[in-house]
This record gives structure tokens, sequence and C-alpha cells, in this order.
């Protein structure tokens, strides 16, 4: 029953003179003109989704029907658009999962087409919520053609609302879910719509809000964003307001990955909201499933216009709640309070000048990786105490509850490629920050990532050229001296002396001495022990393993010799009797060991406070 029609069934029943005309009395008459404007407004406003009623069946979508699209282009405003519908796609997404097709119509589509932000826009038809404005076709399209998710699609991911977290690592192979999502047109409604042949419906791209985000960071990790389904685009923040979670179908929300002084954020529509509970985008996100994400309120700043992407420039307020589901349907996330975030430190040290920035990033698996590696990054280059052909000297930790910390050490020089110095660093923490969430044993839970970089004049590299030794014949105690000859970028060599002292167990015969960098040393026995981490006993082992690696500013001179090494969990057995092997061999199950063909009798090392390059070996015989 309308709202019209309750109220002039209330009249009718306190008036039996009638209610219509001069035998109304004036005060009632004001009353009846109020509850009918009340009755009217009430009437108009979009049905919730979680009233069966108030949904339109699928099973009763026709060809030339007519519609509306609730979005917004400006401000906080809604806007009805028309529509008509095209025809109904079966299967199209998958088995069971159907798309509408539909032809948005007014003067505003025939600028913009399908706009990047219109994802999760509520269609209605007869008044009865149908689903959410998910894809579009193509690109180029003269017409704004547009695919609608059915909202008993959307529906069914309350139900998938009890799954457990994801714990895996990265992306799908292919990326992102969204990403890989193409609906073919049936060639009847392809030629209707004047796609042609090969005319496929795409979600409709998401925006990418970044704030205080600097062009050059954005051309080294934008091919990552793009990857995602995402626009990136410049926008901005907006003070919080009380009214900010004060939340209707055809608002837009944003999804915070980054906040601080660098902010990014996606924003979707929303499609409906009922008891604290939101759904939007009519698509996946990124295809994660259950996540943790904040959830802001998003505000258009204006639509721009574009024969390729038209997309919604936007800004993000206040916090509002959780992004708690992110399904190939739709995205799901509740009002009220946010889910905690990585506090991320980075402090930027010149001998001028220092400069700190502060950035919360999403606890994410597949995205933590990447956001944190964008953070560093645009807070390194964006610094004016900060000029390319500086050598960087990173000095940080991540912590973790109830594990030690991860120690990141290391130098990182600039080279002849178009690749800056903070490049590196912040790829190096990426990497150090996948190799902790691909752990198989546990979720880390990441507390805190404090990063302190220090440029240095110059850049500071050095190449081992030569090396040699006082004498190739040695008996175990003595301490012979080797001597390394260094090249520098652009200067002179000099020699660099490491004392090495013949350990007493040392094998008599011919043993190899090599003098290398870092790398020689992290690519055998680190990287062999790294590669089975499944096969250790936790994450604590893992973290032990990365902290012992070896930093690239140190001159190493490692003794070996032609005896295994046996690397049980993050042990390292050298000289291993050919028994003990023999014995490994017959068990089924020997506890995550792994065999080197060589050990090693001793390690020295010098800081050289630069980068260091390259390997050396020596013949060394023990008498």
């Amino acid at each position: 029953m309308s709202a019209l029609s309750s109220v002039s069934r209330l009249f009718a029943s306190n008036n039996p003179r009638g209610y219509h005309g001069c035998f109304m009395s004036p005060t009632l008459r004001s009353l009846y003109a109020l509850l009918l404007a009340i009755g009217l407004l009430v009437g108009s406003l979009p049905a919730r989704a979680a009233d069966d009623s108030a949904i339109f069946p699928l099973s009763d979508v026709k060809p030339g029907m007519k519609g509306v699209v609730y979005t917004i282009f400006d401000g906080d405003q809604v806007e009805k658009v028309d529509l008509e519908v095209i025809g109904v796609l079966h299967n199209a997404v998958g088995p069971k999962q159907d798309v509408i097709l539909v032809r948005l119509l007014g003067d505003k589509v025939q600028q913009t087409g399908v706009v990047a932000g219109m994802s999760g826009s509520p269609v209605y038809l007869d008044g009865k919520l149908l689903g959410a404005l998910a894809l579009k076709l193509g690109t180029f399209t003269k017409e704004a053609i547009g695919g609608v998710t059915p909202i008993k699609d959307m529906l069914e991911v309350e139900q998938s609302s009890v799954a457990p977290v994801p714990t895996g690592p990265a992306l799908p192979p292919n990326g992102p879910i969204k990403d890989t999502l193409r609906v073919p047109l049936p060639e009847d409604l392809a030629q209707r719509v004047a796609a042609g042949s090969g005319g496929f419906l795409v979600p409709i791209e998401t925006p990418l809000v970044a704030a205080g985000l600097y062009p050059e960071t954005l051309a080294r990790f934008g091919s990552v964003f793009s990857a995602w389904g995402m626009a990136v685009m410049a926008g901005g923040t907006a003070a919080p307001s009380p009214e900010d979670a004060q939340l209707k179908p055809g608002d837009m929300v944003g999804i915070d990955l980054i906040r601080g002084d660098l902010s990014l954020s996606s924003g979707c529509t929303v499609t409906t909201v009922d008891a604290g509970r939101i759904l939007a985008c009519g698509h996946a996100l990124f295809g994660f499933g259950a996540v943790g994400i904040p959830l802001s309120r998003a505000h258009v700043v204006m639509t721009l216009a574009s024969a390729a992407t038209s997309t919604k420039i936007i800004s993000t307020g206040g916090t509002i709640g959780t992004l708690t589901q992110d399904r190939q349907t739709a995205v799901m996330g509740t009002l009220g309070a946010a889910p905690p975030m990585i506090p991320v430190d980075v402090t930027l040290e010149t001998p001028g000048a220092e400069k700190k920035y502060h950035f919360e990033v999403i606890e994410s698996p597949q995205l933590a990786p990447t956001l944190v590696a964008t953070a560093v990054y645009n807070g390194i280059i964006g610094s004016p105490v900060y000029g390319e052909g500086s050598t960087l000297e990173l000095d940080g930790t991540i912590e973790m509850k109830g594990h030690t910390p991860v120690h990141l050490l290391d130098l990182f020089a600039p080279t002849d490629q178009p690749v800056p110095a903070g490049f590196f660093v912040a790829t190096d923490v990426q990497a150090a920050f996948a190799r902790i969430y691909s752990n198989p044993y546990e979720r880390p839970q990441i507390s805190r990532v404090d990063l302190h970089v220090k440029a240095l004049a110059q850049r500071q590299w050095a190449a081992i050229d030569n090396a040699w030794v006082e004498k190739s014949e040695v008996h175990p105690g003595e301490t012979v001296a080797v001597k390394v000859l260094l090249r520098p970028y652009r200067g002179e060599p000099f020699i660099q002396e490491i004392p090495v002292t013949i350990p007493a167990q040392a094998a008599r015969g011919t043993l190899e001495l090599a003098i290398s960098d870092a790398d020689f040393l992290n690519r055998n026995v680190q990287t062999l022990a790294l590669s089975a981490q499944g096969q250790l006993a936790g994450l604590e082992e893992l973290i032990q393993l990365i902290n012992r690696e070896r930093h690239n500013s140190r001159l190493y001179a490692t003794l070996l010799q032609p005896t295994p090494t046996m690397l049980v969990e993050d042990k390292e057995m050298p000289n291993v009797p050919a028994s003990t092997i023999n014995v490994l061999d017959q068990r089924q199950n020997v506890g995550g060991a792994r065999l080197l063909w060589q050990s090693t009798v001793g390690e020295w090392s010098v800081e050289m406070h630069e980068v260091i390059a390259g390997q050396h070996m020596l013949a060394i015989t023990v008498k």
C-alpha cells in the first residue's frame, strides 16, 4: 500500500462527511495537506533492499522497461538518472549469476557516459530495487551502456560474512579478480548497442584518490594500481563531520588504504543501507573475501568528463566503519568503529636537515607490502632535503606482537639507470613485508614500522677488482692478511686489508677463500634456507633468518671447505659426517633438512661505509 493511499484512508475513516472539497474544516485541510506532502515524500524515497517486497524480481525484467539509477555528479546531492532495460544476460558472470544490460538516458550521461565511481549506484524499476550499476561497455562508446548486478546476488555476500580472514600472501595469478572479469555480449545485443563484434562488459573503474602523492611516486607504482582496476587521480581530504555516517543509497564511501601525510582511498557508491550494514560497488574491489579495511565518507568534488574514462573526483571525510567483505558481486561493510591500521614512521636525515613523515597503512597480506613501499618512497623523494645522487642508508625495524622485531639495515647507492636510490629502499622494505606476510605459520600482527633513512653525500659504491694473500700455504691458528683491491665510483682504486685467522678445525688440503659482497653470501646459504621456509619451526625462526642476512656495506671473506653443510630449520650444521647423511636419507621426514656441498669454516668482514659489489675466489692450502 502506498504512503499516499494510507494518508487518504486515514482521513476517510475520521471524516464521515468526506475529506474532499469544502466540507473539510480549514484546520483539517491544513493537516491533510501536511500529511499528504509527507506521504508523497516518503513514497518517493528509494526502497530498502532488506524488504523482499521492495525488490524487483529478476524474472519480471523485460527489454524496454523504464527505470532510474541514483548517483552523485557533484557535491553530496544524489541525482536521479533515467534508464532503459536492453536485456538480461543469463549466467554471464558465472552459474546463476546474471547481468542486466541497461542504457542510461539524459544530458549528463550523454556527456560523461558511465563514470568511474558509479559502481554500486542503486537501480530501481517501478520503485523497487533491481540491483547496482557495476559494469560498463568497453571504452570510447558513444552511448552510456551499463551492466547491473542483481540485488539478489549482492545480498548473498551477507551469507559469506562468517568466512575466515584470508591469509594468502599475494594477488591471484592473473591479477585481481575484478580485473579478470569480462562479460561478452551476445551478437544480437552487441548490434543493438553498436558494440560490434567482441564487445565486453567490464567492471566500472574505481577512483583511487591520492592526497599528497607525488607524480614521481605515481610513475613508479601507478601500474600496480591500474592492475587493481583503479583510476588514480588527485583528490583530497575533508574535515570529519557528525553527519558523515548518515548514509543513504546513492551516497559515496571511501575505502581507506593509507592515511596520514599521504592518503590513498578508493571510492564506491552505496547501494543499500540497512541497520548499520551497507552494500556497495556491485563488483569486487580486490576480490579478497573477508577483509578489515576502514570506511570513510566520500564527497564528490566534480565529475570529470572524458572520451576515454569519465571519473568522479572525490575527497574523503571522517571514518565511519569497516569494510568486512570483498566478494565478486559486492562489497559489504558495517557502520561504527574502524579496524586498526599499521603505523609507519619515516625519518629522512641529511647533513643539513631532518624531515619526518607519519602514515597508517591497512593490515592486508595482499596490499600492505606495496602500500608501505609507496608511502616510504613518497616520503623520501618528496622531502625538500632529499637530492638525487645521494647514497641512502636504511636503518629500520618492523615490530610484531609476540615476536622479535625484523631489523632492516642496508646501503643503497644510485646507479646509472634512471631508477632513484629511494626506489631501492622502498622495494627492500616491500620485500621484507612480503616475506613476513607470506609465511605459512601464522598471520603476523604488525604493530609498528619505524624507518630511518640517512642521505650520504655522492655515490658511495666500490667494486671488488682483485684480491690476494701474503702466502698461499698456512697452518691452523695462523693469521694471514688478505688484501682486496677496490675500485670506487669515479675514484682512485685503493687496497683494503682483512685479517683472516685460520680456524683450528679447518680441514687439511686446498680450501677456497671467497672475497665477496653480501649478495653473494645471501644468494647461497641464506636463499636456500628461506626457500624452504615452510619447513621451519615457525615465524620466529623465519625472522631470525631474515635478521642474519649480510649487509651490503661490508666486505666479506669466507673460508669454504668441501664438506657438506646441513640446514635444519633455521640452524646451519657444517661438516656433517657422511654417516649422518645416510641415516637421514633413509628417513621419510628429516625435519626440513637441506644440504649444501660446502661448509663455512670461518667468516670475517669489515665495515666499508659504501656499497660493495662483486666477488673474487682465492685458493689456500692448509698444512
